[in-house]
Order: structure tokens, then C-alpha cells, then sequence
């Protein structure tokens, strides 16, 4: 593990050219990742896509979607080298900022409920559970449900 502690960790808009390091971080992460489209898309429509960097490396992203007063986190992810060491919720909380710069009122994330340490981030940072969204996530087996969380940034 490579602790990311001086410099502090920075936010920066993604580029196209971070995709593929993007890229190996979402694939790494998990086993059913977006795709580099997906990511080129969303900057596209002018979704607010983030990069995390540690010591000029990039070590995480996000994608946040904002309208008509309401966000929604769409993606937030560490590379697993760099995981269990606060970047998350840096990151988590980087977002939150930037929901609540643009007046957001409400900000909306969905998690696995198999996946405990984003669910502890996220309770532990201030988001409620308030709903379920069936069969939503890709599984080996079967399709995994996805609990929706909220906070008022």
C-alpha cells in the first residue's frame, strides 16, 4: 500500500486522456466495471467528472450528475491499492461540496448491500437509506438490489 498523506490528495476535472488510467482503477475495483464509453459520455453531457491525485498520480474518480436542484453520485471509486486510507471519504466529501456549491438540495447515491465499506462510509458521512432499487447491479448469479441513500448537502 502507498499512504497518500503529503501532499494532501487533489480534485481536478477528468480529461479525456485520464480514461485509461480511469479505466484501471474501475476495473480493478470491481467485477462488473462501466466502460470507457460510459466515462467519455458523461463528460460529454457535461456531467461532473472528478479525478483524485496522490503524489501526481490519479488514485480514484467520481461522476456526479446535478439538475433541477437535485444530484446524483453515479460512481465513486478508489484504486484498491490506495483503499482503507481515507480517500474515499475524501472523495465522497469532495462531492458533497460540489453539490451544495451548485445549490443542490438533495443528493442521491445507490450501493450494494454486499459492499459493507461503502455502506459504512456513506452512514457514517450522514446519507439515510431511503429506498431499494430491485435487481439494479450485475451479479455472478443473479442481479444484486441496490439501496438508495440521500443527504442535504
Amino acid at each position: 500500500m502507498s499512504a497518500c498523506l503529503e501532499p494532501e490528495p487533489t480534485l481536478r476535472r477528468m480529461r479525456a486522456r485520464d480514461v485509461d488510467r480511469v479505466m484501471q482503477v474501475e476495473r480493478a475495483a470491481y467485477p462488473f466495471p462501466w466502460t470507457a464509453g460510459i466515462f467519455r459520455d458523461c463528460m460529454r453531457v457535461g456531467y461532473g467528472c472528478w479525478v483524485l491525485e496522490c503524489k501526481r498520480r490519479l488514485v480514484g474518480h467520481s461522476v456526479i450528475s446535478i439538475a433541477a436542484g437535485e444530484a446524483h453520485l453515479l460512481n465513486l471509486t478508489i484504486d484498491v491499492d490506495h483503499q482503507g486510507q481515507g480517500l474515499g471519504r475524501f472523495l465522497l466529501r469532495g462531492m458533497v461540496a460540489k453539490a451544495r456549491d451548485e445549490g443542490v438540495e438533495t443528493l442521491f447515491l445507490e450501493a450494494r448491500p454486499s459492499n459493507l465499506a461503502a455502506l459504512g462510509l456513506y452512514r457514517s458521512e450522514g446519507f439515510s437509506r431511503v429506498g431499494t432499487r430491485p435487481r439494479y447491479y450485475p451479479g455472478e448469479e443473479e442481479r444484486e438490489d441496490a439501496w438508495v441513500f440521500s443527504i442535504r448537502p
